[in-house]
């Protein structure tokens, strides 16, 4: 049941353990203004990339010019380019220098990262920027909460060469279909 609030998600939510924000940013909105108007999707599949030691996130050799948004305060938006087509939208997380983020994956009706991109017309515009009405990009509370239950929790989707330990990692959660 969706509430009647709508509450933007401070930059403090993000300064948190990446693996926590990345699990209760399911159930919240992802909100994009699109040519004057607001659109809103819930969001529905995330991924966690938790700093240098992580080797399938972008800043395990360092900080390199593509991820220094990566070691920036978290609230940040990190949009980069991948496979010569596609942009990737992840939310920084944690302490400054500390380079995580969260990969929005899928939001209510749109299933991928490079779908949801193009949907919302995200690119490089908007990569360095903080979340907020400013950017054109933020995240709202809305009130839904999502049981346990209905969470599922799995490997990171399309990083083997991450190796055995890091590419198994149970760092992507998602809404169970059958949830609504």
């Amino acid at each position: 049941m969706i509430a009647e609030m709508r509450k933007i998600v401070p930059h403090s939510f993000f300064d948190r353990s990446t693996l926590l924000v990345t699990r209760e940013l399911l159930g919240k909105f992802l909100v994009r203004k699109i040519g004057g108007r607001e659109v809103a999707y819930m969001i529905t599949e995330v991924e966690a990339y938790d700093g240098m030691r992580d080797l399938a996130c972008h800043a395990h050799r360092g900080k390199t010019a593509r991820n220094e948004v990566m070691f920036r305060e978290a609230g940040h938006i990190y949009v980069y380019f991948t496979y010569g087509m596609h942009w990737m939208l992840n939310l920084i997380t944690g302490p400054a220098e500390y380079p995580a983020a969260v990969l929005i994956r899928g939001v209510d009706g749109i299933n991928g990262p490079a779908r949801l991109t193009k949907a919302l017309g995200i690119d490089k515009r908007i990569n360095g920027t903080r979340l907020g009405r400013e950017a054109g990009l933020w995240v709202e509370d809305r009130g839904i909460k999502i049981s346990p239950s209905n969470i599922q929790r799995t490997a990171r989707i399309g990083i083997r060469y991450a190796g055995p330990v890091w590419g198994n990692k149970k760092y992507r959660f998602f809404i169970t279909p059958d949830s609504f």
